[in-house]
């Protein structure tokens, strides 16, 4: 922060540039993002006490720091914090204080989609205040119309996680769609978006982009598919494309947007390396966006049963460089810089390669 934001994106092009040096892409132009007020999703810690609670982070010492002003949540994460900071003192709801091990609440993740529309969640350490956040949701739908999904996340450990594996969704809604352009996808409380909806656009823009200009693309596989992104927006008439995911709520998210899209795209849930193995045959175009440890098991099975086309992409170039090194087979063609996290030095970045038969 505090660089300008054309030295920033410069700055990671050269570093990318160096990473991916050793395979020779030709470089598209970065997708910029906006500089501020990018983010679809808030996680915040809450400190204090339920009358003057703070949103944001934890200090060292574990007492709560307040970011309600941060430039960098979307308008209607931001402009939904005043009502939420009157809804914890409604609900009497005793921000968790980490050194004594007392208190319920202990993050609010909250979700914007291009709609305005919000995926509300209060991370609890027990049941305790569920009743009391049943009785005043009425008061906070009334405050925040746009709150299409509200539910109580249980984290009953003391561990550095956000959230917990227990979901109670208090709304008749559970599911935020996410309109984007010709194709809505649907998330759930516990699903993984991308994080800048501009860059998502441009990602999935991207995939599609490539995958209309290579002849042959008969069969797509999307591992790692999420909602089910990828798939979707480069499903089309005569391609048969599956998309594989290991959560089975977001695969239950990915079939109710194809469905209402019109698309032939089959998802499955299973865990991608497995799951290559077990679709039978090699697709002509293989689409992975993996977390940040890479493809790890994968490589193995790519390298001995490569596509002909390969679209890749990275939330960290160092293990995308690394496996790209391991797929030696392939070539890479094009690269992209895709600024998902302006103010930082973390990126997104997606290549185009092809195998060298």
């Amino acid at each position: 922060m505090g660089e300008a934001y054309p030295a920033q994106v410069a700055d990671k092009e050269e570093r990318l540039a160096e990473l991916l040096a050793p395979f020779a892409p030709a470089w598209l132009p970065p997708a910029l993002s906006p500089e501020s007020h990018f983010r679809n999703k808030a996680k915040l810690a809450v400190g204090g006490s339920a009358q003057a609670p703070t949103l944001g982070i934890l200090d060292r010492d574990m007492r709560g720091v307040d970011l309600r002003a941060c430039g960098l949540y979307e308008e209607p994460i931001t402009a939904a914090l005043p009502a939420l900071t009157e809804f914890i003192g409604r609900a009497r709801l005793t921000p968790f204080d980490v050194p004594s091990g007392r208190g319920e609440l202990k993050n609010i993740l909250i979700t914007a989609a291009p709609s305005g529309e919000l995926l509300l969640r209060f991370v609890l350490r027990s049941t305790e205040s569920v009743v009391r956040i049943r009785k005043h949701v009425a008061w906070l739908r009334a405050q925040l119309p746009n709150a299409r999904v509200i539910s109580v996340n249980l984290l009953p450990q003391r561990a550095a996680l956000v959230e917990g594996e227990e979901e109670m969704v208090l709304t008749r809604e559970d599911t935020l769609p996410f309109p984007l352009g010709a194709v809505t996808l649907y998330l759930t409380p516990r699903s993984f978006f991308q994080t800048n909806t501009t860059i998502a656009r441009a990602m999935y823009a991207q995939a599609r982009a490539w995958a209309a200009g290579l002849d042959g693309v008969r069969t797509v596989w999307d591992l790692y598919c999420g909602v089910g992104g990828f798939a979707l927006h480069v499903a089309g008439p005569g391609r048969r494309v599956t998309g594989v995911e290991i959560s089975e709520a977001a695969v239950d998210s990915a079939r109710r947007a194809a469905a209402n899209a019109g698309s032939s795209a089959q998802f499955f849930a299973g865990d991608a390396a497995r799951a290559a193995g077990k679709l039978g045959g090699t697709p002509d175009l293989l689409i992975v966006n993996p977390p940040r440890r890479g493809l790890t098991d994968l490589t193995e099975w790519i390298a001995a049963n490569p596509p002909r086309w390969l679209i890749y992409s990275s939330c960290n170039p160092t293990t995308l460089a690394k496996d790209l090194q391991l797929l030696d087979s392939f070539a890479v063609h094009e690269a992209r810089l895709m600024d998902m996290f302006p103010q930082t030095a973390h990126m997104e970045c997606m290549v185009l390669a092809e195998r060298v038969d």
